[in-house]
């Protein structure tokens, strides 16, 4: 604890001292640091965007891959001839996996770097810990995850699925296919807790039972007795939102213990491709996944979106929603930006509803009075050839309810 408070103390020292140099030194540009907040610096002929992504720690085994599809739609819109005409610079920092060093990192991109955006963040934690820092600096985050939903920020866009375009789906197939109890595993922070919450709501309403509920700190390697507390639940699923590098040990508890995919299947809501490829897929052969897009998800879109991604980063790298989720957060802001016509950040808010972009995902649709974005629900099994293939989808975009107003169950859970 005493070092978690020292690292924010200090955070916020430095944070004072970059402030106090800028105003000793003068803005780069003209426009500068103004009560409107501080505007990106667009006096050459690059305009800079900020990629805040864990490169170390327990969630790198996440996070490398959506820095690298950020990079690769940079060079697609740059070969394109950029945005209004001036070329995209990355300006790359490492969040570390850890959530002080998140919001040091987002304060320097905005008011040392000013940058026109930001895209990056994985966990809830981090996007806690620099949702301050964009709103009171009145700059863009670009976050490309699923997440717990009931928020909503002005400064920030969520191109990944809220919990209605994910958790709901997921449990929904659970219901279809008879599932009357559960039992829930998650890393203990701000998802999964929500996220239980949550779910315990939907079962309640739903004629199904929450047999246990255990949590286990990010990037923990033990879990024989949660898994031995799983199976002796007898619960019909596991509803798992496990982040980073704790999946690897959890799944190999799993089988060790001698459950499986068809005595207790496990729904997951953050491992994709990449992480299967990480656990191994001999653990999670037959497992379930819940996401919005699948490198298997057909489409000449798609099939475009991972021929470029693996002739640029290798024929043995999948993708994923994530990684997707990025790519299509920056092609968006590029439409955001000619549409407003500017870089200034109120006026590409103001240009964002209406906004389409054919994904590889399929059509995606901004929500400009939520900042999220309508997508397709679909829920996977994983193969032994590592891919994940769909087995149900919602038919067309779910439409974003990040505090679940149209489900009568969640009234009161924000």
């Amino acid at each position: 604890m005493t070092s978690i408070r020292g690292r924010r103390i200090l955070a916020g020292a430095l944070t004072l001292v970059a402030v106090a140099a800028m105003a000793a030194c003068g803005s780069k540009t003209t426009d500068g640091n103004t009560a409107a907040g501080v505007s990106a610096d667009i006096s050459g002929d690059t305009v800079k965007v900020g990629l805040l992504n864990s490169l170390s720690g327990t969630m790198a085994i996440s996070e490398v891959t959506v820095r690298d599809s950020i990079m690769l739609a940079i060079e697609e819109i740059n070969a394109a001839g950029g945005v209004l005409g001036k070329k995209i610079e990355p300006v790359g920092e490492d969040g570390a996996s850890d959530w002080p060093t998140f919001a040091e990192k987002a304060e320097k991109l905005i008011r040392e770097d000013r940058v026109a955006a930001v895209f990056g963040c994985w966990t809830s934690a981090s996007r806690k810990a620099v949702k301050p820092v964009f709103e009171k600096n009145k700059a863009l985050l670009f976050y490309p995850v699923q997440y717990e939903g009931l928020e909503q920020s002005p400064y920030i866009f969520y191109t990944g699925a809220t919990t209605n375009q994910q958790i709901v789906p997921g449990l929904d197939y659970l219901k279809a296919q008879g599932a009357t109890s559960l039992y829930l595993v998650g890393s203990d922070y701000v998802f999964p807790r929500t996220a239980n919450k949550i779910i315990k709501a939907y079962a309640e309403a739903n004629g199904m039972k929450v047999l246990g509920e255990d949590y286990a700190p990010l990037g923990s390697t033990e879990f024989g007795t949660i898994t031995n507390k799983v199976k002796s639940s007898g619960a019909d699923a596991v509803f798992n939102t496990l982040n980073g590098d704790s999946n690897v040990a959890f799944f190999k508890e799993y089988k060790s213990a001698g459950l499986t995919a068809a005595s207790m299947p496990v729904v997951s809501v953050s491992i994709a491709e990449e992480e299967v490829k990480s656990i191994g897929t001999q653990y999670l052969e037959g497992q379930l996944t819940a996401w919005n897009y699948y490198q298997t998800t057909p489409g000449a879109t798609n099939e475009k979106f991972v021929a470029a991604y693996k002739a640029k980063f290798g024929a043995d790298k999948p993708t994923s929603d994530p990684m997707e989720a990025a790519y299509v957060s920056v092609h968006l802001w590029k439409a955001m930006v000619e549409k407003a016509g500017a870089f200034d950040v109120e006026k590409v808010r103001g240009a964002a509803d209406g906004i389409t972009f054919e994904a590889p995902e399929g059509l995606v649709t901004v929500d400009g009075a939520t900042q999220h974005i309508a997508k397709t629900a679909r829920v996977g099994k994983v193969g032994a050839d590592g891919l994940i293939t769909e087995v149900w989808n919602s038919g067309q975009p779910i439409t974003p309810d990040p505090f679940l107003k149209s489900y009568p169950w969640a009234g009161g859970l924000s």
